[in-house]
């Protein structure tokens, strides 16, 4: 099997193999952060470097910049966690390597069989002896003077989780680009992303201030070793990757503790085009997050069912035991989501006026769906079903019908709802929020029934044009039936 550098490990191998393993990378900090002073007794760290099937350059390049960007009284040791890698120059070359360049400073903890992410680094956290541990995936380069601001923080409050600021390394050129300050937030499937940061942090008008985040990334965080231990880890019982960083957000907000984001620490980290695990990540990252949406979310928990499409009763997804985690949510008296939701991340929209969603169907074209068709268009379509987020339907108590996967946080557009806008024959799909008259954009439905526009009597149905396919129309009704796939009550 002959795979190019960039389709075995998501960046230019070749590249990485010619660049010095010491170099530095620009110092994207504030100014400010650059006079700030800190303490001269700061704890020590333990860095966690999880890898598998990496680039050996570009796991010794991130040794290298630990050491050379960490200062050495600070730096306990560093841990390499082979999660059970099958590259024979990840075996005995990386450490023959790191035994006779940093000698007694790496430590390699090798899985006998492939844990997944989650796992590994419980297993770096247990190796560990530092009083914080710092975990990083593998293909990182960290800026001079990281360590002190996120350590200084730690030692006022050890129930903070940090997280440096992220710039990226490009995976073709391995250039350094500068990302804009953010905090870490995520949509209802629980797929993270960058987000603005909070009002209050832009009001202070302190571009070096640590920037309050709901969740994580997840490539890089920092954290007390023994206060990581009490919250409960990472769950062990979530598999390969995706939903763990959401997962200890959510935890250590509710659970008395905070997470947030440093800009004056930076640590540039490749995008990889590929995920070295499983090709099927999608499945565990919606295993994953069901478990989050059992175990915290209270009443807010079908929120992530509706977001993936599933039905709240048997999804058909076995996510195993989550009794601990229960257990864990209770032994700890933590606060509920919904008091999260107001004071950590009230930029994510809430959808409680559904009544129903998922794929909506005519009883007279069987095999398509409603679907929000192409953005620009501006109208519904029917398409051949296949459960994805453009045909994911939400019926509201007020009568709307939203087309589209959920909006995410109420800085960015939220789905269209349908629209009888009285001149067309075909249904709009408008930005909801836009429309003037409420009665062309509420609709009457019952499961197995005509859905009525209630501004204009005219009923959503479908017209068979024979070759010319199926059309999605507006006309007086003729009896027509639509169901949905699913009822929330």
């Amino acid at each position: 099997q002959h795979w190019g550098p960039h389709e075995k490990y998501g960046y230019n191998s070749y590249l990485s193999e010619k660049i010095s393993l010491d170099r530095s990378i620009p110092d994207y900090r504030p100014t400010k952060c650059k006079e700030l002073k800190y303490s001269k007794d700061l704890p020590q760290i333990s860095i966690i470097f999880i890898f598998v099937n990496e680039a050996l350059s570009v796991i010794l390049r991130s040794v290298h910049s630990a050491v050379n960007h960490t200062p050495a009284h600070l730096l306990k040791e560093i841990i390499l966690v082979d999660d059970n890698s099958d590259e024979e120059e990840l075996k005995a070359p990386l450490e023959e390597y790191v035994n006779k360049r940093y000698p007694g400073l790496v430590k390699v903890v090798r899985n006998q069989k492939r844990e997944g992410l989650i796992r590994a680094r419980i297993e770096g956290w247990k190796a560990a002896t530092g009083q914080i541990t710092g975990f990083f995936d593998a293909h990182v380069e960290f800026t001079a003077g990281w360590a002190e601001p996120v350590l200084s923080r730690i030692q006022e409050n050890r129930r903070r989780v940090i997280l440096p600021s992220i710039d990226n390394i490009k995976q073709d050129n391995f250039e350094v680009q500068r990302y804009e300050n953010s905090a870490h937030g995520y949509s209802w499937e629980l797929w993270c992303m960058y987000i603005s940061p909070p009002k209050d942090w832009w009001d202070a008008g302190d571009p070096s201030l640590p920037i309050r985040t709901p969740a994580m990334i997840g490539c890089s965080f920092v954290v007390h070793r023994k206060f990581f231990g009490e919250i409960g880890l990472l769950d062990p019982g979530m598999d390969v990757y995706g939903g763990e960083n959401i997962e200890l957000g959510i935890k250590v907000w509710l659970c008395g503790g905070s997470m947030e984001v440093l800009p004056c620490s930076r640590v540039a980290h490749i995008e990889r085009k590929k995920k070295p695990y499983n090709n099927n990540i999608g499945f565990y990252t919606k295993r994953n997050a069901l478990r989050v949406a059992e175990v915290w979310m209270d009443d807010y928990k079908w929120h992530v069912y509706i977001a993936w499409n599933l039905p709240l009763e048997n999804p058909g997804i076995d996510i195993g035991d989550v009794s601990e985690r229960k257990a864990l949510r209770k032994s700890l008296k933590c606060k509920n989501f919904q008091w999260y939701l107001d004071h950590v991340y009230p930029e994510m929209r809430r959808y409680n006026n559904t009544v129903a969603y998922g794929e909506l169907r005519n009883n007279k074209a069987k095999d398509v769906c409603l679907d929000q068709g192409p953005q620009e268009n501006h109208t519904a379509i029917l398409y051949p079903c296949h459960g994805w987020g453009p045909q994911l339907a939400r019926y509201t108590k007020e009568g709307f019908l939203h087309l589209g996967a959920l909006g995410t946080t109420t800085l960015l557009p939220d789905t269209r709802c349908l629209v009888d806008n009285v001149k067309s024959r075909f249904p709009q799909l408008l930005d909801c929020e836009k429309v003037k008259s409420s009665l062309h954009k509420r609709w009457n439905f019952i499961q197995n029934g005509a859905i009525l526009n209630k501004g204009t009597g005219r009923c959503l149905e479908v017209e068979n044009r024979g070759m010319a396919g199926i059309d999605l129309i507006l006309r007086s009704c003729t009896g027509q039936r639509w169901t949905i796939k699913n009822f929330i009550k």
